[in-house]
């Protein structure tokens, strides 16, 4: 059986944490995520999704991001019930953390949010926080990339060929 989710959206409000009776660092926040479909003449729309995080998720998270911040969560999706003070039962789904990631923002010294510019120098000092790389390849900044000249961009096309219109597609 498979229960994985990924996320990424903004944060609805800023993250709170908070302590359990046993000393567990915890912080439950709503992240807003876009849906891809927007139907013509329509603005378009967001579900708002809770989250939870524990442990050493929960004081990077707090610690990193508030309200309106760009954040990627990957996770596992939960349900449980539990009683309201008014006595009526609720039920609640919710995306228990396990890696946390930024998506290209940063926090600037007034502790607001701005969107990176490619090619700062600040990009590749981001700290992130994951349990496991799942073999992914580390991030090289974005100003080596403005290094390597890219042909298509200043119009040559002397790296590309033509492809003969008759061949039989593999597919």
């Amino acid at each position: 059986m498979l229960n994985r989710v990924i996320l990424m959206g903004r944060l609805v409000s800023d993250p709170e944490l908070k302590t359990t009776n046993s000393g567990l660092s915890v912080t439950s926040f709503r992240i807003a995520v876009d849906r891809s479909y927007v139907k013509s003449g329509e603005e378009r729309k967001a579900d708002f999704i809770d989250i939870v995080a524990w442990r050493n998720q929960a004081e990077f998270i707090c610690k990193y991001f508030g309200k309106g911040a760009m954040i990627a969560v990957e996770g596992q999706l939960q349900s449980r019930t539990y009683q309201a003070k008014d006595g009526t039962n609720r039920y609640v789904v919710e995306v228990v953390v396990d890696n946390v990631s930024f998506t290209g923002e940063r926090r600037n010294d007034n502790s607001g949010y701005q969107q990176q510019q490619y090619g700062g120098s600040q990009y590749g000092s981001q700290p992130s926080y994951q349990n496991q790389n799942y073999g992914r390849a580390p991030q090289q900044p974005a100003q080596s990339f403005q290094q390597q000249p890219a042909s298509y961009q200043n119009g040559s096309d002397s790296d590309f060929q033509e492809v003969p219109l008759d061949d039989d597609l593999p597919f």
